[in-house]
């Protein structure tokens, strides 16, 4: 993987350093760095090997998923929840993307969540991933990260990125030698415990701090103030950021300015296909 470039940029008097993930490539942001250990090892799987997820119908990791099973000649079985006929009719998105990659996506009508319905069509031969690319095995993109930051850096920073299961920044942190802040996007920050531990039960929280947004939000919900701090940055920044957890992660860092002792850079996980459904849902609303 290429090494993706840092810039330096300033909203409003705030000074920030942003790492582009989100120029990685048609797999980039955390999601490339979570595949990096597929990725690497693809050779090890036989053509039309089958990969079975779960999560949102318009999720980064289903259009991430999709076109890594697409350009290596593997399969990908993914469950979702109902599909609004809208959706259906009039397909974009991630989930366009995930059609266009040949992906067989199955509606959850039966099972109590989405996952039960996944491991009910697991065959022996077939991998399982994870909701969200929530898998151990996502440790080697952010050890290969944590290197390429230190590379790069010729200064002490603090890193922040927001979170949904909290994968990136656990292993982030875990092998970085600047300090590590986060938030959750989805649920609370005692959530987002639950999730990391789960994914290592024994992991140590020393160098990873989570803060709390300055209120509750309600994943995926369309605030005003998200669109306008969305236009804002995309305005001054000349950068687009996703509207689902940078809007939670800038509203929290900028609420919480002065708990840092070191420039921040802020790492750009990609996800902006995401945007397009939620850019409708906004300008729906509130243009």
């Amino acid at each position: 993987m290429i090494a993706s470039r840092i810039d330096l940029l300033k909203y409003n008097e705030f000074e920030f350093f942003l790492k582009r993930d989100d120029l990685l490539g048609k797999i980039n942001g955390n999601k490339a760095r979570k595949l990096a250990f597929l990725e690497t090892n693809k050779h090890q799987f036989k053509k039309g090997q089958v990969f079975i997820s779960y999560g949102s119908s318009q999720s980064n990791a289903l259009a991430a998923l999709a076109i890594f099973c697409h350009e290596n000649d593997f399969k990908l079985i993914f469950i979702c929840e109902k599909i609004s006929s809208f959706l259906k009719e009039n397909p974009h998105g991630n989930y366009l993307t995930a059609l266009k990659c040949g992906v067989k996506i199955i509606e959850n009508e039966e099972f109590a969540n989405r996952k039960s319905k996944a491991l009910s069509l697991k065959k022996p031969d077939d991998i399982f991933i994870e909701e969200g690319i929530a898998i151990k095995e996502a440790e080697i993109g952010y050890k290969n990260l944590a290197l390429e930051l230190q590379k790069q850096l010729n200064e002490k920073v603090d890193i922040f990125l927001p979170s949904g299961t909290g994968t990136s920044a656990a292993f982030l942190a875990k092998h970085s030698k600047f300090k590590v802040f986060t938030c959750a996007c989805v649920g609370d920050s005692a959530y987002l415990r639950e999730q990391i531990l789960a994914l290592e039960p024994n992991y140590d929280f020393s160098n990873l701090t989570i803060l709390n947004p300055p209120k509750k939000y309600h994943f995926a919900k369309p605030y005003l103030e998200f669109y306008e701090l969305y236009k804002d940055l995309k305005s001054q920044c000349k950068v687009e950021f996703d509207l689902l957890y940078d809007m939670v992660g800038f509203k929290t860092l900028l609420a919480n300015k002065e708990i840092f002792e070191n420039k921040i850079l802020y790492i750009h996980q990609g996800g902006l296909d995401g945007n397009v459904s939620m850019l409708r849902r906004y300008k729906y609303k509130f243009d």
